[in-house]
């Protein structure tokens, strides 16, 4: 049986990103290859649970990490789920196979005395203006990069003060934004407007008027980073846990930073209150006499 049907299954109705599609395209594509040559099986529907478990143990002996193991077996549920679906099989052979353990990884984000030493020019230009509310907006509401790229002018509630984002699976969510956030907001769309007269349908623009690719928003990011932490991830989503984490350091419930990310389970959240309890044994180990 192709995996074309359900490579489309997942682009077309489970409207996953491009690159969930093409990592899933991947880890089937591995399988399948795998099936052939051990099982002489072309066909992962005839798949059993012993093959799924040998194909486990062939990725971790030639030294694949847990995390990128259990990805993959994501990806085989996923499979069977809509082999399942369609009837083209009675039993997954998923039902046996566990994840793999692997530790929590502890969340990289900014301090605050850190973020408070980010600095711009004192010049009030369209790219200046534009650097300080790309920063600030990713700080600030902890959106993603892709979120922050597909802003648009008309995402902007400025009575209400709500930014309007739009998620993972084009799920909704509103952020509420500060007056002073609003205010920069207004003045950079003065500015902006002022300097091209064709523009592209986005709120935040490159030098040339047009739409930022990815690659401009991480270098802006780095670049306004290095030189004030000694992380060696300098990246937009090292802001995104930066907001979260700084939320929960001053009090924030953590259900409410769950709906400002836009995270789909608490357990995805519960990352940052981890790396909260890890700082506070760290801070008893330094300061108590028996630490």
């Amino acid at each position: 049986m192709s995996i074309d049907p359900f490579i489309a299954y997942v682009e077309k109705e489970k409207r996953y990103s491009p690159h969930t599609v093409a990592a899933y395209r991947r880890d089937m594509t591995q399988f399948v290859g795998f099936l052939s040559s051990v099982f002489n099986e072309t066909d992962p529907t005839r798949a059993s649970a012993a093959m799924v478990k040998s194909f486990v143990a062939r990725l971790k002996e030639d030294g694949l990490e847990n995390r990128s193991i259990n990805r993959k077996i994501s990806t085989l549920r996923t499979y069977y789920k809509y082999c399942l679906l369609k009837g083209e099989i009675e039993q997954s052979p998923m039902t046996s196979i566990k994840a793999l353990k692997q530790p929590k990884p502890l969340v990289k984000f900014v301090s605050e005395t850190d973020i408070n030493k980010v600095s711009f020019p004192e010049t009030d230009d369209f790219p200046t203006c534009r650097d300080r509310l790309l920063f600030e907006l990713l700080y600030q509401t902890g959106m993603r990069q892709a979120e922050l790229r597909g802003l648009r002018d008309a995402s902007v509630d400025k009575f209400a003060k709500t930014l309007k984002v739009l998620g993972k699976r084009n799920k909704e969510r509103m952020i509420p934004l500060s007056l002073e956030m609003v205010n920069m907001i207004s003045h950079y769309q003065i500015l902006r407007d002022a300097a091209f007269e064709v523009k592209a349908d986005r709120l935040l623009l490159n030098d040339k008027g047009e739409e930022m690719s990815p690659y401009y928003i991480y270098n802006k990011v780095h670049r306004l980073l290095e030189g004030i932490t000694t992380l060696k991830q300098k990246s937009p989503h090292v802001l995104r846990h930066t907001f979260a984490t700084h939320l929960l350091d001053e009090g924030a419930d953590l259900r409410a930073i769950q709906e400002l990310l836009g995270h789909k389970d608490l357990a995805t959240t519960q990352i940052y209150a981890h790396t909260t309890i890890e700082q506070l044994k760290q801070i008893h180990k330094q300061a108590h006499p028996k630490g």
